[in-house]
């Protein structure tokens, strides 16, 4: 009796042991396939500022596409120095809203839209966007007031139509802006030019490397926004689940981005 008491607590033992090892064998595979996922295929990113608005605010969680411009050591995480330039490389088109690492540090991801290809030549002129000495063109279509941390302030939104036909809307707190005079930026081959849609609340291509984004590497490219999946007013804290449903901003759900 003893020892078939010892053999079948030595089963029980084993048994245990291989439920352990299929637990972990599965938790390895889900997260490899996370892993997999997130590098060719979609990543989640949460917009943390108003550097995008109309189109995108603070709080929206987009998802970005990670096959649209190829790969680089940027499209893993942390970055590590296996993938040299780009492979299975495509250019953006004008207009794309693209996710890239902040060219000063390699870490920071930002989110800007393509203004300017490798070639172009870019410039602000009082207020007014301007690619190879072109006017872009625009139209007002709204005016509003913000409150924001300089207290209220009045807002013009133009339509936009960039060379190619890509139209966006874009916001304006008028001329005067430290911005909207600029010298010309002229993009060469392997770079792109970035700007925010909110004009006068970018920190963009339009200041320098140094302190701002300055012109971004092709390798710096993680991927294209494609769509806000769900999205929250400022104040959602993560440790009191009242607030997530009371700051939800349902009517932004689901929004293919332009």
């Amino acid at each position: 009796m003893y020892a078939h008491g010892a053999r079948s607590s030595g089963g029980k033992g084993k048994s245990a042991g291989n439920e352990t090892v299929e637990i972990v064998k599965t938790i390895f595979f889900a997260l490899l396939i996370a892993l997999v996922l997130r590098v060719l295929l979609f990543q989640p990113f949460t917009i943390p500022s108003a550097s995008m608005e109309p189109n995108l605010y603070e709080g929206d969680y987009i998802v970005v596409s990670k096959w649209s411009y190829g790969y680089s050591k940027h499209s893993i995480p942390f970055s590590p120095p296996i993938i040299k330039d780009r492979v299975f490389g495509k250019a953006p088109a004008r207009g794309d809203v693209v996710v890239f690492k902040l060219p000063r540090d390699n870490k920071t991801d930002y989110i800007k839209r393509v203004i300017g290809l490798p070639g172009d030549r870019i410039q602000m002129i009082a207020n007014q966007l301007y690619i190879n000495g072109d006017p872009v063109k625009d139209v007002v279509v709204g005016q509003s007031e913000i409150n924001d941390v300089f207290g209220p302030r009045p807002i013009t939104r133009l339509n936009e139509t960039l060379p190619g036909g890509k139209t966006f809307t874009i916001q304006d707190f008028g001329p005067n802006g430290d911005l909207d005079n600029t010298p010309v930026y002229e993009v060469p081959e392997g770079f792109y030019f970035m700007m925010g849609d909110n004009r006068d609340n970018s920190i963009d291509s339009r200041v320098e490397a140094s302190s701002g984004v300055g012109l971004v590497p092709a390798e710096n490219l993680v991927g294209k926004a494609q769509i806000i999946m769900f999205s929250w007013e400022p104040g959602a804290s993560l440790f009191n689940p009242v607030s997530w449903v009371k700051n939800l901003r349902t009517d932004r759900f689901f929004q293919i981005l332009n």
